[in-house]
């Protein structure tokens, strides 16, 4: 059995990834550090769906069900060196990350010890534990204040907004530069606004939802003139599983080294957009949600936040014939798997 290790295992992709390849019989072992960014009840309820029993989780200990799981922070370099070490990894996932473009406003040192240094460290053990391939986390914030719509992974990604983008936009060039030194083959996600069952509390889909069930006012911003490309979690999963084992090899004979294009390199090394190339108008978001509850909800409309963009849209024909897969779920189905999966976590009707 291949040997991957996802970071970011109690997360909200991270979870569902787990699954995803423990059933395409790979050996997963997954590490997070459960942190309080939000509720960490929700982390440890995905990691009991996995059947692995967190009523007495200790730091860098080992707890098996579906996968081997261990507590354990990405900023604890001998911890995670001693795990290389163990392992000997074939395939590493990096989704472990301090989330949120808002949050970043408030504790941007956060996003430089989490998601800089920590994936430093992930770097230093893939250089010295090799791996066939390490796959990694990027976003669709790295194109900030642009607006050659639809993105494209070629565009300009220099102008980020907000502390998060810049974290992630430095992702990709550590990664850049640790496959051009060591032949780390590795591959950026820049993923388009992940939705579904198991999904993050800060996401506007739950605070939406929590919202409406409960009678209270939500926001929408930019007076609601913002469209989103919503791709739902299991075609994100499905998409990543395809990717982990197509290796980006060096000298890829369509870069240019006399026009050097930002989504590939001479190095081993290459970034895809991950999305559902369909972006929805926030309010279509909104009636469908309130279609799935059958509830009207309290909408409050906003001026626009610092750090945030009218607009996501992706173009993903460079992953769709490399992985020969598009996203199958539509919006509102997958709205409504959100919505089945929130009322039994939250045990309320409607």
């Amino acid at each position: 059995m291949k040997k991957v290790l996802i970071t970011g295992a109690a997360g909200f992709i991270g979870f569902h990834l787990s699954k995803k390849l423990v059933a395409d019989s790979y050996q997963v072992i997954g590490i997070d550090n459960i942190n309080d960014y939000y509720d960490p009840n929700l982390k440890l309820a995905r990691l009991n769906e996995l059947n692995i029993n967190t009523s007495d989780i200790k730091d860098n200990e080992e707890l098996t069900g579906e996968i081997t799981f261990i507590k354990l922070d990405l900023k604890d370099q001998e911890a995670l060196k001693g795990l290389f070490e163990k392992y000997k990894f074939d395939y590493v996932v990096n989704l472990a990350a301090q989330a949120g473009v808002r949050y970043s406003l408030i504790n941007p040192h956060s996003y430089v010890d989490n998601n800089i240094t920590g994936f430093l460290n992930l770097l230093e053990c893939c250089r010295k534990h090799p791996v066939e391939h390490l796959v990694f986390a990027s976003s669709s914030s790295v194109y900030g204040i642009s607006e050659q719509i639809p993105f494209h992974e070629d565009n300009s990604t220099d102008h980020p907004l907000a502390m998060y983008a810049a974290s992630k936009k430095a992702n990709e060039m550590m990664a850049h530069s640790y496959a051009h030194l060591y032949d780390i083959p590795s591959t950026g996600l820049r993923f388009f606004t992940v939705y579904g069952p198991w999904g993050r509390p800060d996401m506007a889909l739950y605070i939406f939802t929590k919202a409406i069930i409960e009678g209270n006012e939500f926001q929408i911003f930019n007076n609601g003139e913002m469209s989103r490309d919503f791709t739902y979690v299991d075609d994100i999963v499905e998409s990543i599983k395809r990717l982990i084992p197509l290796k980006p090899e060096r000298d890829n004979p369509k870069f240019d080294i006399k026009n050097p294009k930002p989504s590939k390199s001479k190095a081993p090394y290459q970034i895809f957009n991950i999305g559902n190339n369909s972006p929805v108008a926030l309010m279509d978001f909104v009636r469908a949600l309130e279609k799935a509850l059958e509830k009207k909800g309290k909408s409050v409309f906003k001026p626009m936040q610092p750090g945030d963009v009218v607009s996501t849209y992706a173009n993903v024909e460079s992953l769709f014939d490399y992985i020969d897969f598009k996203p199958q779920t539509n919006l509102e189905d997958g709205i409504k798997e959100f919505v089945k999966f929130y009322l039994k976590y939250h045990q309320v009707n409607v």
